[in-house]
């Protein structure tokens, strides 16, 4: 089979996490018999250096034409005083926006090998961790009405949270299949003691819950979820969350987990087309050094062939070869303990690329 996929490798560390993403990428396709087809395309700060703008036309018509796209990472503090808009940040918002990607699916496994990186107790991740948070991601505060205007204190700014019943319904389903095929619970996280927003959420959740009799619901405020994850991660199962609640709490999740470098991420719409990307940032305080942690990409990868191309198989292959390298005690700085075996960027993607057969 072939398979187009946009790359957009981004900024900072972005072009170096890609790279091994594609070389794991072609090895699947020389193994498994596919031909994947990738088309370079710009978007963040380096497409504002070289278009001057954060997310050219050109871009979205090469994702839309595509079967998937994979993002490295953007923004940096080249252009931190730019305005919101302008904002290398401002291309993933729309571009998500332009593919209507409004579901987010963040996984937060715990792998075996790097228990002592978990800054947990022992006793609270013997049986591990492994959370799905599935976060909405075209609706909320990022998406809403905002502003500024003159008022009696002088300027104010605002942002308006913002949801319609369409939106959490649609969100809702997507975490309730999720949990269809795990282990049957949803943790709804809002904060319908004080937001509005967040009663409809509520109201709209209970609702689509009645189709899912097998699956257990419970609500909780996103406050005591965050103090929840750090006490005791293993009582959830999947999270549905906002826009916003979702960022933060999956890079909570994401540290509980070892290190933010180690997790993938993939936002899916209602065809077959994904984006797909680590949680991670650009980190230009490493760029070009070899330092960077490239199993997110990777691991973002395969959930692009398990979710955008239905190759279960060729999905698990990369899985798999990951927890190899990592049993042979393989790490990267990120996630470096004890005596392992410190390798570089490059050097970890041809470790994974070997344990692909």
């Amino acid at each position: 089979m072939n398979y187009n996929i946009a790359v957009i490798k981004g900024d900072g560390i972005g072009p170096e996490i890609i790279k091994e993403a594609t070389l794991v990428l072609d090895k699947i396709g020389q193994v498994y018999k596919h031909e994947f087809r990738f088309t370079e395309v710009l978007a963040g700060g380096s497409a504002i250096d070289k278009k001057g703008e954060c997310l050219p036309k050109e871009t979205i018509d090469v994702c839309k034409g595509s079967d998937a796209v994979l993002l490295g990472a953007v923004g940096g503090p080249k252009w931190d005083n730019l305005p919101g808009e302008e904002r290398p940040e401002k291309a993933l918002l729309n571009l998500r926006k332009e593919l209507g990607l409004y579901a987010n699916l963040r996984p937060a496994i715990l792998f075996e090998e790097l228990k002592k990186a978990c800054p947990l107790k022992e006793d609270l991740i013997k049986n591990g961790i492994d959370i799905m948070v599935v976060r909405e991601l075209t609706g909320g505060i990022y998406f809403g009405e905002r502003g500024r205007r003159d008022k009696n204190m002088g300027e104010e700014a605002f942002d308006v949270e913002l949801y319609s019943i369409k939106e959490v319904r649609r969100i809702a389903k997507k975490a309730f299949e999720a949990a269809n095929k795990r282990n049957k619970k949803v943790t709804s996280v809002d904060k319908a003691n004080v937001l509005e927003s967040s009663r409809l959420w509520r109201k709209v959740v209970e609702e689509v819950s009645k189709d899912y009799p097998d699956i257990t619901l419970e609500h909780m405020y996103v406050d005591n979820a965050s103090m929840q994850l750090i006490k005791n991660p293993n009582q959830f199962d999947v999270i549905l969350t906002t826009n916003m609640f979702g960022d933060i709490l999956s890079d909570e999740a994401s540290m509980i987990t070892g290190s933010i470098g180690m997790l993938p991420s993939a936002s899916l719409g209602k065809g077959n087309i994904g984006m797909y990307e680590p949680i991670h940032g650009s980190a230009p305080d490493i760029k070009g050094e070899n330092k960077a942690n490239p199993i997110a990409t990777i691991l973002s990868a395969a959930m692009m062939l398990r979710h955008s191309f239905s190759l279960e198989k060729e999905a698990k292959a990369i899985e798999k070869a990951v927890k190899k390298v990592l049993t042979k005690n393989f790490r990267t700085l990120d996630i470096i303990q004890d005596d392992n075996k410190v390798v570089g960027t490059d050097n970890m993607g041809k470790l994974i690329i070997e344990e692909i057969n």
